[in-house]
C-alpha cells in the first residue's frame, strides 16, 4: 500500500545539500534533485521541499536517513493510508528528532501509555504536566522550526483550495 508525503528541509548548509539528495534517493530508490532556495531565517543555509509517494513506512526511513546530521533542520510527513496511520517527524540540531502519529485530519494521536507515563512523572514531581503534554505534541520542535517554515522570497507557493 502506498502513501504520499512531503519532506521539508528547513535549513541545510550548502555543502550538505547534495548529501541530503543522495540520502533521499537511497530511501526512494530513484534519482532525486531538490530545488534549493536560500533560507532567510538562517543566512548561509538553504531550504527545499519534496513531495513523494511510496510505501507506508517511508517517512520513518527518510527521517532515519537524515537524523543526526548536525545543522540540518527538517520535517517529514506522511498521509494516512488504509494500512497505516499518518506520521510526522521533526528534527532540529538542538532537540533531535520528534515523532508523532497523525490521524486523517492531521491531529496528533498520543498513545495511552505515553499519556500515562507523563501523568506519572508529573505526579511524582519530576516534571510539570503541561510541559509533558507540550513535549508529546511536539511544541518545542514547532517553536524552534516556526521561523524556518515561512518561505523566503522566491520560494514556491502552493495555493490550496477546497472544491465544494
Amino acid at each position: 500500500m502506498t502513501t504520499r508525503g512531503v519532506l521539508y528541509v528547513h535549513s541545510a548548509p550548502r555543502a550538505l545539500c547534495p548529501h541530503v539528495e543522495w540520502a533521499v534517493a537511497g530511501v526512494l530508490g530513484t534519482r532525486v534533485n531538490l530545488d534549493w532556495i536560500r533560507q532567510p531565517a538562517a543566512p548561509g543555509t538553504w531550504r527545499s521541499e519534496f513531495s513523494w509517494q511510496a510505501e507506508a513506512g517511508t517517512a520513518s526511513k527518510l527521517a532515519s536517513a537524515l537524523r543526526g546530521w548536525h545543522l540540518l533542520r527538517f520535517e517529514v510527513t506522511a498521509e494516512p493510508c488504509p494500512t497505516a496511520e499518518g506520521e510526522r517527524y521533526s528534527c532540529t540540531p538542538d532537540l533531535g528528532i520528534f515523532h508523532a502519529v497523525t490521524g486523517i485530519h492531521g491531529d496528533i494521536l498520543i498513545p495511552e501509555d505515553r499519556l500515562r507515563a507523563a501523568l506519572t512523572r508529573s505526579q511524582h514531581g519530576e516534571t510539570d504536566l503541561e510541559a509533558e503534554i507540550a513535549k508529546l505534541l511536539g511544541k518545542p520542535w514547532d517553536d524552534e522550526l516556526e521561523p524556518f517554515r515561512y518561505a523566503g522570497e522566491g520560494a514556491p507557493v502552493r495555493w490550496l483550495h477546497q472544491v465544494v
